[in-house]
């Protein structure tokens, strides 16, 4: 496993190698602590299975704004925002922006570690409090009893959790059309019967809806496509 610290404080990427070790003892971490070096350690051809990205950064719109290059080079691989800041509307423009999970830096090391094996087995990690304050009216949807609900049990079709997982990476229709080879009319339509499927009525709401049930997200989808 691989994994890119992206943080400008020495001592905070110094702890996270810790935390990590105890995540993966055999995990490979990279560092970087400034936005030219982090683009660098996500070329093409580096694999990377996670980054963790600090918000507070220095240049332009800081973490944000390294979060939508990320994004726009690298969809296929999962972002966590480790912050100071933790507020339910930063976590919203966190979430915006495409990552996959938000940690405050104020969380315990088994918060750390249980919220980053979550991410990386394919489920939206959102801090508890956040998901008091979510974003507009979120209908309630039951969990199943006794285990995890999957897309399956949603009512979601294969096509559409392939959608869906491309939708979590922040990705427009036009791409997912380009990506699942599909007109984008169809798109519309699986994307509305996502949405209708979790009860929200926008991308970021499905985030926060899918992190309340814990419904693990066929992320990987795209990193297949790209290998092959």
């Amino acid at each position: 496993m691989k994994i890119l610290i992206v943080d400008d404080h020495p001592l905070i990427r110094q702890a996270l190698r810790g935390v990590l070790a105890e995540l993966d003892p055999a995990v490979e971490v990279t560092e970087a602590d400034n936005a030219e070096l982090a683009m660098a350690g996500l070329d093409a051809s580096a694999r990377v299975d996670l980054v963790l990205l600090d918000l507070v950064f220095p240049g332009g719109d800081g973490g944000l704004s390294l979060l939508a290059g990320v994004r726009s080079v690298r969809p296929e691989v999962p972002v966590v925002v480790l912050s100071g800041q933790d507020d339910p509307a930063t976590v919203r423009q966190a979430l915006d922006g495409g990552a996959m999970g938000f940690i405050s830096k104020r969380s315990a090391t088994p918060v750390l570690v249980s919220a980053l094996r979550l991410v990386l087995s394919g489920t939206v990690y959102i801090p508890p409090e956040a998901l008091g304050a979510g974003p507009g009216d979120i209908a309630p949807v039951v969990r199943a009893a006794g285990r995890q609900p999957t897309l399956a049990d949603l009512g979601l079709t294969g096509r559409q959790a392939e959608v869906l997982a491309l939708l979590v990476q922040g990705q427009p229709n036009k791409v997912i059309c380009r990506e699942l080879g599909l007109a984008e009319g169809t798109v519309k339509t699986h994307v509305a019967a996502i949405l209708r499927a979790l009860k929200v009525s926008s991308r970021t709401q499905a985030l926060y809806a899918l992190s309340r049930l814990g419904v693990q997200i066929p992320f990987a989808y795209a990193r297949s496509r790209r290998a092959g």
